[in-house]
């Protein structure tokens, strides 16, 4: 079940010693949101460190946000927590070799916050805060510094604001509270036009031939996801080997760019390539499927409109199996 707002506020008003994690591979949105809550729970007084499993080192557009030093490896990590914080995570399965710390901690007594706005979302914690209307966990976590209250300066506004900008395409899927949140945070100090070049413009020279390359595989199927339009690219180890992973995380958005397409899909294959290849596959839809009921078929999950799964297989059989999910998924 769900946990008040007001129940969540006094469960972090007590906290002393606070874990908090984001799920494998963190976005903006994840990372941001948990590095707001820590710096206002470190502010409050209370221990608190901020870990994520994959990959072992932080996204570089995101390594500005960690102003107090509270991210940590997972070896860095102590034993057990009093008090576990899972932010923009649906499942334990989604923390990575971290999962199993959750159920560590409620064996021990402890206490496992989830905050969260996925539609997938299991509400695995003790304590749960899902709010799928919400257009990013950083807006959750705003409502929490605002319950306790605690004030935002402009170390916490910058890590809402990333959540935010990123999450809702630039404000483009942003609600009129999520544009009241903005304009507060920006009264606070962040300056939308440097972070948002940071977050979502800045590319090293490498990720151009890298896209070119990948763009050159693209194909559009006029008929495909239930004859709105299918888009798809693939981007296989060696392509990806060249850039950073947020560089190849960036081809969907250029993708979903193409007015043909309901839905655009990439493909990423996973280092080292095996014989069953691997394949994190990223997919969003413009307004009218719901990919991550299309998702959730092949073992993922996500928003209605942005979702992402795992599958294993050569790039023809994982499309058959995305085609077929598609096929199924219901229209909104």
């Amino acid at each position: 079940m769900d946990t008040s707002l007001a129940d969540v506020a006094a469960l972090l008003r007590d906290a002393r010693d606070v874990t908090l994690l984001g799920h494998v591979n963190p976005d903006a949105d994840a990372l941001g949101s948990a590095l707001a809550l820590g710096l206002a729970l470190r502010q409050r007084g209370a221990d608190v460190r901020v870990s994520f499993a994959e990959p072992g080192e932080v996204p570089a557009p995101l390594r500005v946000f960690d102003t107090e030093g509270l991210l940590v490896t997972p070896p860095q990590l102590p034993p057990s927590e009093s008090l576990l914080v899972a932010v923009d995570t649906p499942t334990p399965a989604r923390l990575g070799s971290l999962g199993g710390r959750v159920a560590e901690t409620v064996r021990s007594g402890g206490s496992v916050l989830v905050v969260d706005h996925h539609a997938s979302n299991a509400h695995y914690g003790t304590h749960n805060l899902v709010d799928t209307s919400a257009e990013a966990s950083a807006v959750l976590v705003l409502r929490i510094l605002d319950e306790l209250p605690h004030p935002i300066d402009e170390p916490i506004a910058n890590c809402i604001y990333a959540g935010l900008v990123t999450d809702t395409s630039s404000f483009r899927r942003g609600s009129a509270e999520t544009h009241r949140m903005a304009a507060r945070l920006v009264d606070a100090g962040v300056n939308p036009q440097k972070l948002g070049y940071e977050l979502m413009d800045a590319h090293p020279f490498a990720w151009l031939p890298m896209l070119a390359g990948v763009l050159g595989t693209a194909e559009l199927e006029p008929d495909g996801a239930q004859g709105l339009g299918l888009v798809h690219a693939v981007v296989t180890a060696e392509a990806a080997a060249s850039v950073r992973f947020e560089e190849v995380e960036s081809v969907i958005d250029v993708l979903r760019a193409t007015e043909e397409a309901e839905v655009a899909v990439v493909l990423k294959e996973a280092a080292p390539v095996t014989e069953e290849r691997r394949w994190t596959v990223s997919l969003r839809a413009r307004s009218a499927i719901d990919v991550s009921a299309a998702a959730s078929v092949l073992g993922g999950g996500g928003h209605l409109l942005a979702a992402g799964c795992t599958v294993e297989g050569s790039p023809e059989q994982v499309l058959d199996r995305l085609r077929s999910a598609l096929a199924e998924a219901p229209l909104l």
